[in-house]
């Protein structure tokens, strides 16, 4: 059996979690309309192929850095359930449920922070996870993130970085790998991998797939 790994956001999903996240943090009166203008200008970013990682945790985790880790995990069934569930590609969960009957390893790789991955990767009933890992800071008894990022960012050619340390820790190898991504951000990997596919490409990567004669999906919510 081979490995099939996927990026999360647009590929997986119909939308941007952190997105999702930080409007979800709206509804609960953790953020204010502020801390949305600023999210979407960072995506767009992103987008634009110039987001600084590092700075833009930093913003995120900002939010959050009053709230104990404990309390974040509880508020995360709740996410899940509204924001995230009526977005996921059905295609994506068909293709996703194919690999496991095969017996297929599955991995999630992704730029988002990792606490706000697995809730997700749960839900799709994927185990294998590389994300954005947060440094935890003990304040007042309580462990809480402090904005910094652990190790290497799963964001570019961190992806690649992660993904190959991943692969040495379990004795796993890219024979035959496939990678589905909806972004440009991830054509180091795409390149690594046996199969690389897109999804809903943006302007850049359907270009590159064009070139390279990779596979090209459009899925609908």
């Amino acid at each position: 059996m081979s490995l099939k790994i996927f990026d999360l956001d647009e590929t997986l999903i119909a939308a941007d979690s952190v997105t999702l996240f930080g409007r979800f943090l709206l509804s609960e009166g953790v953020v204010d309309e502020r801390f949305v203008e600023q999210e979407s200008l960072y995506m767009d970013q992103y987008s634009a192929g110039k987001l600084d990682i590092h700075d833009f945790v930093d913003f995120f985790v900002g939010a959050l850095r009053h709230l104990p880790v404990s309390d974040i995990q509880k508020m995360m069934p709740r996410f899940v359930e509204s924001y995230i569930k009526p977005v996921v590609y059905h295609q994506g969960q068909a293709r996703v449920k194919h690999y496991k009957e095969q017996g297929h390893d599955l991995l999630i790789i992704s730029a988002t922070p990792a606490f706000v991955v697995k809730e997700i990767a749960a839900l799709l009933g994927i185990e294998n996870v590389l994300a954005i890992d947060l440094v935890e800071e003990e304040v007042a008894g309580q462990s809480m993130y402090s904005g910094e990022i652990l190790g290497t960012p799963t964001f570019r050619e961190g992806k690649v970085t992660r993904l190959r340390s991943w692969l040495a820790s379990n004795g796993a190898s890219l024979k035959d790998s496939t990678f589905y991504s909806d972004s440009s951000n991830d054509i180091p990997l795409l390149e690594l991998v046996d199969h690389p596919v897109v999804i809903n490409p943006d302007e850049r990567l359907l270009l590159k797939a064009q070139q390279d004669n990779w596979s090209v999906l459009h899925w609908k919510n």
